[in-house]
């Protein structure tokens, strides 16, 4: 374990295990909260709940392999750290790469979400949507120069805001509850849930992100598999009561579908519900962005101390020691995603399912590494091949976004060959 850690010594231990919980929670809930739980509605009807049911106890295993792995090697290099302890510095430099190469594309997505939900009830134009998306995506950045202690407590009152606000939601929904929206209960059939299935793993990725920040954990070898479980309980138990209060009110449908939390709580609280559900795109898509971006930047700082990345991302800050040269390579990222979106040169949809698919690609590398590293546990075996199998199952639907991972490894392949032929020549 000394080999493991002496390259972060530079790092604290500084996250308690309710700031661990917060993290996870972030992670996970992102901007299909606001918008997934109509969509598969409207494509499976009432029968969609067992599609949400399913998926929350799939996502068990994926939380259980990546909490226990935090706990048993804890590194800012979190999933990609893994894969290199499994399969050597090649594999595990690569999939650093494909993490840290989404937040830059998914930070921006996630902003304009948010922003856009501000801007519905405002009345706001594109200036004024992209000057909030902006505040969202500099906000934790700044937070995390000063350090994890602070972006960790503010990330508790964030995800304690944004659970009250949910919880509001599910409450105002309760009286317009009726039986008769559950049937029929599976109007298009069974390939319709197994549809919808596949689009609610979106709902639940994020357990790799806070593996990153694991060498930051106070007592990792507890809090890590403590904190997963606990966020996957509260998450799951989340997502299944908004999407059953969806179908119970029958939130969805025609053009309500894509804004069925906000047709939710208006059924109840009338246009406040708007400024409720505005509230809780902003926070969820800034306590996303805020879990991200912190592990993104620890995973350039790894990167760097292993010689994969350039030595600018390893800064670290004189006073604080939080990885700023990562931070700014996230930031001049987010910036320029932003201006591409600003200026209509791709849409959201198309953007957002790059970063979706190098995050699949990440969770395969980190499940290989779980069947080799978690052995000698039986739980941690059994999690481990029960989300090898359902992350490999579900990449060949992925599209042509498919071929964004697969470009990555070609380039980083290439660069490491060349990279080799250069050095036989000099020696």
């Amino acid at each position: 374990m000394a080999n493991e850690t002496s390259r972060e010594t530079g790092l604290r231990g500084v996250l308690s295990l309710p700031q661990i919980v917060s993290l996870y929670i972030g992670s996970v809930i992102g901007s299909g909260i606001l918008l997934v739980p109509g969509l598969v509605a409207e494509k499976a009807g009432p029968a969609s709940l067992i599609a949400w049911l399913v998926m929350s106890i799939l996502v068990i295993p994926m939380a259980i392999t990546m909490g226990l792995l935090a706990a048993k090697h804890p590194s800012s290099g979190g999933v990609s750290h893994f894969v290199r302890l499994a399969f050597g510095d090649h594999y595990g430099n690569m999939v650093g790469w494909l993490f840290l190469l989404s937040v830059p594309i998914g930070g921006p997505v996630l902003a304009v979400t948010g922003a856009r939900y501000v801007a519905a009830v405002l009345q706001w134009g594109e200036q004024q949507v992209y000057l909030v998306a902006t505040m969202i995506l500099l906000v934790p950045l700044l937070m995390n120069i000063i350090g994890l202690k602070l972006a960790g407590r503010v990330q508790t009152i964030v995800i304690t805001l944004i659970l009250s606000v949910l919880l509001l939601a599910i409450g105002a929904a309760i009286p317009h509850y009726a039986p008769a929206n559950f049937t029929p209960f599976m109007p298009n059939g069974w390939l319709s849930v197994l549809q919808s299935a596949g689009l609610l793993f979106w709902c639940f990725i994020g357990w790799e992100a806070v593996t990153h920040l694991s060498a930051e954990f106070v007592n990792p070898q507890k809090n890590a598999i403590r904190g997963v479980m606990w966020s996957a309980g509260i998450v799951a138990l989340l997502y299944f009561a908004v999407a059953f209060m969806t179908v119970a009110t029958h939130s969805y449908g025609r053009d309500l579908s894509a804004a069925s939390l906000s047709v939710m709580v208006q059924k109840s609280l009338g246009p406040i519900g708007g400024w409720i559900v505005a509230c809780a795109a902003l926070f969820i898509c800034f306590a996303a962005h805020n879990a991200y971006s912190s592990a993104a930047s620890r995973i350039a700082f790894a990167l760097s101390m292993e010689g994969a990345a350039p030595k600018w991302f390893g800064i670290l800050h004189r006073t604080y020691r939080t990885p700023i040269g990562g931070l700014a390579f996230i930031g001049a990222g987010n910036i320029l995603g932003l201006l591409v979106l600003y200026n209509h040169v791709i849409s959201l949809s198309d953007l957002i399912v790059l970063p979706n698919a190098t995050f699949v690609a990440t969770y395969i590398g980190g499940c290989l590494a779980g069947v080799r590293l978690l052995r000698d546990s039986r739980v941690g075996k059994v999690a481990a091949w029960i989300s090898l199998i359902v992350t490999l199952g579900l990449y060949p639907f992925l599209g042509w976004s498919a071929l964004y991972p697969l470009a990555i490894v070609v380039i980083l392949t290439v660069s490491r060959r060349r990279k080799l032929g250069k050095a036989e020549l000099t020696g």
